[in-house]
């Protein structure tokens, strides 16, 4: 199971250059995943609530999917690094030195018929290490960590 959402993850990370930019704020992105009905590259909010981890549409407020913590088999947390390319090298060639890190989150949980799903997330830097306190506290697994420099980033 745990080799199925990493391979989910992998992949997603490989076509991660068709990917648009970093997402910014509190928002979150759907990059993909099991779940029917919901288009990759969604954008919108994740939100902890008491009973459920809730992703809403970021134009229409809509509620996408709702996780129950007691449902969340895994949690698994990975990062992508790359160079600053395109426009920010047009105004400094020092932005090659530079490296952007897209934050992903993968979430592999039970639904309503006892299926396993799984819906990757990429985070924004800022919500990363307070979104895996809360999901690891609420749900009572703990987050598997892709390398130990994600690790490391989140536990600064």
């Amino acid at each position: 199971m745990r080799k199925t959402l990493s391979l989910l993850l992998s992949v997603l990370i490989a076509f991660e250059p068709m990917l648009f930019a970093a997402v910014r704020g509190k928002e979150v992105r759907y990059v993909g995943g099991s779940i029917a009905g919901l288009k990759e590259n969604t954008e919108g909010r994740l939100a902890l609530d008491d009973g459920e981890a809730v992703f809403t549409d970021k134009k229409a407020k809509d509620r996408l999917l709702a996780i129950p913590y007691n449902k969340i088999d895994s949690l698994e947390y990975g990062q992508k690094a790359g160079r600053r390319v395109g426009v920010a090298v047009a105004v400094s060639p020092l932005f090659l030195f530079s490296k952007k890190r897209k934050h992903f989150l993968t979430i592999g949980f039970f639904d309503a018929d006892s299926k396993k799903q799984g819906a990757v997330f990429e985070l924004s830097k800022g919500i990363v290490k307070e979104t895996l306190t809360v999901l690891e506290q609420k749900s009572g697994k703990t987050v598997e960590y892709e390398s130990e420099e994600a690790r490391k980033q989140v536990q600064k």
